[in-house]
């Protein structure tokens, strides 16, 4: 890992944000960690941790507080996507991202750490993975010279939060990855827990170019801890 390191956030208070939060403040070797968003995350602190509300729709009100990180990571996303319109799911999920990412490499970013999804393609047929393919093709766009994205499938929560298909799932989905071999192996759900710490390791770790993470890549980081 990093000796030393200097990581922007957003997508903080989210189920998987928080838990790379938190992996990264148990590392010890943060220098400044800035977190931005609308709202804070409650019972953090330490590692040079600031937290700023702000507005991401309005790049001007959190450019001043990115210069000086090495690692932008993005955890943000729509939650339940069948639950806003399509154009309010481009907005949060793929305009706000890519505005960050512009104000990051011109701020002088090195490498941006991505939360996407499994078969995300800008050329699918499925609006949700084509927006995240596109959004993915816009960062590679940017030419940081680090890219790390992270493909996961069903990610596993301790808690039901989006009601009773996502309570089905969490049960069914577990006992999937008896099944789900060779190529489906990627569809394999992964614990939010070893999702987010993966994602912290990525970030703390040393690296260049374009990398890919899907189930066993996720899981494999898990030994560089």
């Amino acid at each position: 890992m990093k000796s030393s390191l200097s990581v922007v956030m957003i997508g903080a208070t989210g189920a998987v944000g928080s838990r790379v939060v938190a992996n990264l403040l148990e590392f010890g070797n943060l220098e400044r960690f800035t977190l931005l968003g609308r709202k804070g995350l409650d019972g953090v602190s330490g590692g040079g941790l600031s937290q700023h509300l702000v507005d991401l729709f309005e790049p001007s009100s959190y450019r001043h507080l990115l210069a000086g990180h090495q690692v932008a990571v993005c955890t943000l996303g729509v939650g339940q996507p069948s639950k806003v319109s399509r154009e309010e799911f481009v907005r949060l999920d793929k305009s706000v991202v890519l505005d960050f990412a512009a104000e990051c490499k011109k701020a002088g970013v090195q490498h941006f750490v991505l939360l996407s999804s499994v078969d995300s393609d800008s050329r699918s047929k499925s609006f949700y993975l084509r927006v995240k393919g596109e959004l993915e093709d816009g960062l590679a766009a940017l030419g940081f010279a680090r890219l790390s994205v992270f493909h996961p499938s069903m990610i596993l929560t301790p808690a039901n939060r989006y009601g009773l298909l996502q309570g089905l799932m969490l049960q069914v989905w577990p006992s999937l990855k008896y099944v789900l071999l060779g190529p489906l192996r990627k569809y394999r759900g992964i614990e939010v827990d070893t999702l987010g710490r993966s994602m912290a390791i990525n970030a703390a770790s040393q690296g260049v170019g374009r990398e890919d993470f899907q189930w066993d890549e996720i899981v494999a980081l898990q030994h560089f801890s």
